[in-house]
């Protein structure tokens, strides 16, 4: 069997995450209180405890969904002994999550993972002011359609595809008016459901430029050690190993598509046919199985299914 180990994005978090892995073991509430220490706030408690309107702030929502991954990730090791690089043949994250994949593979230390993505979510709430912006579910249309829809509706302003999700799940991100406009035309082309998401900022397009620039910046300021497995990234759906390559790849994350389909399916033609996804929810899971039916795809992210996962290694 060859897995790939992936890290869930935004939209994961709910108040409680993480809780119950800190109550069952040891060495997951030292992931926390590291983490609590490096961003020099209480995010455990805001994860274990709320309120829900902090919590999803983009700036705190982004840590602490790679929180609960790197917690999960140091049981696996700790408990079961699980070493990564004899795991897995690759790993890779949605948006936020491919920070988490490149800390679990050694390239970022824990606290400099926390840091970036702290940085991450408040300048990408600070690029466009709230209610300016917008992001839509296109769903039951494929990604060249939705391309040519978000053109059309550009007149109106920016508008772009920003997660290739899975077949017949494809998000588009811009300004409020093109993606409303995005909508209506996504319906006239035959749409299942065209909605608005509850997001705060309309992530993955161009009007991400000035967070770009922050975390060029921030990324030339933090160590990066060589992969101990190589990373399918998000832009180029593609395997890379190169740190370099990394980290211009974050960079052109913030205003890019998150080509999650076609990394997914990379990861299929390079032999993998397991795919373990680390944190909380089970999101990726999902979308693996409407991808490649053929690909096995479980969540490992409270303590019974750590506890499963590590009986069937």
């Amino acid at each position: 069997m060859s897995r790939a180990f992936v890290f869930p994005g935004q939209g994961s978090q709910a108040v409680g995450m993480g809780r119950d892995v800190a109550e069952a073991f040891a060495c997951a509430r030292e992931v926390f209180e590291e983490i609590d220490e490096a961003l020099g706030q209480n995010l455990s408690r805001l994860m274990f405890e709320g309120p829900d309107e902090e919590l999803i702030l983009t700036e705190n929502a982004q840590p602490a969904i790679m929180a609960v991954s790197m917690a999960v990730m140091q049981v696996l090791k700790s408990e079961g002994g699980v070493d990564l690089a004899a795991t897995a043949a690759f790993v890779s994250g949605h948006s936020l999550g491919e920070y988490s994949a490149l800390a679990a593979a050694g390239c970022f230390s824990l606290a400099d993972t926390a840091g970036l993505l702290k940085t991450r979510g408040r300048a990408m709430q600070e690029a466009v002011p709230v209610g300016q912006g917008a992001m839509a579910a296109l769903m039951g249309l494929d990604l060249d359609d939705v391309i040519a829809i978000a053109a059309a509706a550009s007149v109106d302003g920016v508008c772009a595809a920003a997660n290739d999700n899975a077949p017949g799940q494809v998000v588009v991100s811009g300004d409020a008016a093109a993606v409303e406009q995005a909508i209506e035309i996504a319906k006239e082309k035959g749409a299942k459901r065209a909605i608005l998401l509850p997001v705060s900022a309309p992530f993955h397009c161009p009007l991400m430029a000035p967070a770009a620039k922050v975390m060029a910046e921030a990324l030339g300021e933090v160590a990066m050690q060589p992969l101990t497995v190589p990373l399918i990234a998000n832009v180029t759906a593609d395997v890379v190993a190169d740190l370099a390559d990394i980290r211009s790849h974050l960079v052109d994350q913030v205003t890019g598509m998150v080509r999650w389909r076609e990394c997914v399916l990379t990861m299929k033609n390079e032999g993998v046919d397991s795919l373990i996804e680390v944190g909380g929810g089970k999101v990726l899971a999902g979308l693996a199985r409407r991808i490649d039916k053929e690909l096995s795809a479980i969540s490992v992210g409270t303590p019974d299914s750590i506890e499963e996962f590590l009986k069937g290694l």
